[in-house]
């Protein structure tokens, strides 16, 4: 099933149907509305390049419209994260996919302070520009019979590229990721398997458009049938969410755990209270966190697992099945196999390998780049580069990146590991991450930067007593704000930068 075309038959049966509540603008729209909107914009992009089309407009009713706009005119969104260095994101995206035309927003730029790119569109200019002929006839076109107005827009094989989404970038440079209709239609489907969903529940959609989390849970999932989305483009803004989601009786809640951590400090006892599922993902869940929810909202904060080369949802956990500190099983259509990351031989349960997916939810590949598709998908088996493990019952423990542990004296020490040992000991509000950098008398050594100056020694000693000498950091240093991706996970890649600077001045 395209999804445009699934959004139009969706959109005809809950016509009067509120479908985004925009709280930073303050508009309500309903299907109908959005349906003749997106048409109306689906016109209007006629008039750009075939093939790609950027899309860089915060979480908003303005930005979901131009992405199903997008689609029904023949074109792929391509999504450019505007949270750091948006004008160079900009270049990098149209020349990664050789395109030019970007759809932005005027006040975006101004806010993020942002140099105008070449090839910039502003959506206020496009929305300007619409006349009253324009809406007659998209408000004509929604009339017809679904069969017939389906006929009036692209469309395509479920293979087709349904979006182009770029990694973080928080290791490497960034990898364009071609997910299908395909991709994302099977990853809702796995996902309605496994949580009650009805068209009365509520989504909070205020992650990103530009990350997988936002694409498939804060766009997709509830446009697929027939919920409401309340978009707003800020979430960070905490104490402003906790009141939307207690003024909106929201009932799905989907975050990073940096993000939930300023939810659950900010709100007031019942904020919460017509929240069914709050989900947690895209990072490591502490244990502090959920016990945080638990004590204040009665709460099990649900931790789920996946990539945005697997649209993304891996492993949840649910309310029927929740095995705190995993996360969780693992879809109904998605396999998953924990391959020993020396041998290749499958794991038994219990033991630590490489996490490998198949599923239909598995990306066609990243867009022009064979060779790291080929090193990625290997027959049908996408490699997370992540490791983990099975527990007897089947749930999924994640231990971290594989480019996260490291070898000592020929054994593999996990630096997440080193970190949830040292998160335990630390004062109160002082945050941590642990770091590989190159030292010239081992080849490499383990560096902790927390946020504020602790008293190392006597953490060191307490550290000892869970870790072995080899995985005990050799430096701490302090770096005020641990610097994170606009997704809210922590940018490793530039916090040891920082780290192998720090060191090198010390």
């Amino acid at each position: 099933m395209l999804l445009h075309h699934h959004f139009v038959r969706i959109a005809k049966q809950f016509e009067n149907k509120l479908a985004i509540i925009d709280r930073t603008t303050d508009r309500r729209v309903t299907y109908g509305r959005a349906l003749i909107a997106s048409l109306i914009l689906a016109d209007k992009f006629q008039k750009y390049e075939k093939g790609f089309l950027g899309i860089m407009i915060p979480t908003s009713a303005g930005s979901a419209l131009s992405i199903l706009a997008t689609l029904m005119s023949g074109r792929t969104p391509v999504m450019i994260n505007y949270s750091t260095g948006a004008a160079q994101n900009c270049e990098y995206a149209q020349k990664k996919c050789a395109f030019k035309t970007i759809i932005t927003s005027k006040a975006l730029l101004e806010k993020i302070n942002c140099p105008r790119v070449p090839g910039m569109i502003f959506i206020e200019d496009i929305m300007s520009n619409i006349s009253i002929l324009d809406k007659i006839k998209a408000a004509l076109w929604t009339k017809l019979p679904i069969e017939r107005l389906l006929a009036k827009i692209h469309q395509g094989h479920e293979d087709d590229n349904a979006i182009i989404l770029f990694t973080s970038g928080s290791e490497k440079d960034p990898k364009a990721v071609q997910l299908t209709h395909k991709n994302i239609s099977s990853n809702i489907d796995g996902l309605i398997k496994v949580y009650d969903f009805s068209s009365d529940d509520i989504f909070l959609a205020n992650l990103p458009y530009f990350h997988v989390f936002g694409q498939t849970a804060n766009l997709w999932l509830p446009l697929y049938y027939g919920m409401t989305i309340v978009t707003y483009a800020n979430p960070l803004d905490f104490k402003n969410i906790c009141n939307i989601v207690r003024e909106e009786k929201i009932t799905f809640v989907v975050g990073t755990p940096i993000f939930m951590w300023g939810y659950v400090r900010k709100s007031e006892p019942g904020d919460f209270a017509s929240c069914r599922i709050m989900l947690a993902g895209a990072d490591k869940t502490p244990d502090a966190l959920r016990q945080e929810f638990l004590n204040k909202h009665n709460i099990h904060l649900l931790e789920g697992y996946g990539c945005t080369e697997t649209s993304p949802a891996i492993s949840v956990n649910t309310p029927t099945t929740n095995r705190p500190g995993s996360v969780g099983l693992p879809l109904p259509n998605v396999k998953v196999r924990i391959e020993n990351y020396e041998t290749g031989e499958e794991c038994g349960v219990g033991e630590i390998g490489k996490i490998l997916v198949k599923g239909d939810s598995v990306m066609k590949g990243y867009f022009d780049d064979f060779e790291a598709t080929t090193l990625s998908i290997r027959h049908g088996w996408y490699d997370t580069g992540d490791m983990g493990y099975q527990d007897a019952d089947g749930y999924l423990w994640h231990v971290g990146r594989l480019k996260r542990f490291m070898k000592i004296g020929g054994e593999m020490v996990s630096l997440i590991r080193v970190e949830n040992v040292l998160e335990h000991l630390l004062p109160e509000g002082v945050t941590c991450c642990v770091v590989e950098v190159p030292d010239a008398v081992r080849g490499a050594k383990i560096v902790a930067a927390v946020t504020q100056k602790i008293d190392d020694k006597t953490i060191l000693k307490k550290m000892a007593e869970e870790l072995p000498n080899i995985a005990l950091p050799k430096h701490f240093v302090v770096i005020d704000e641990l610097p994170k991706m606009g997704s809210g996970k922590i940018d490793f890649r530039r916090i040891t930068d920082m780290v192998r600077d720090m060191l090198q001045k010390s």
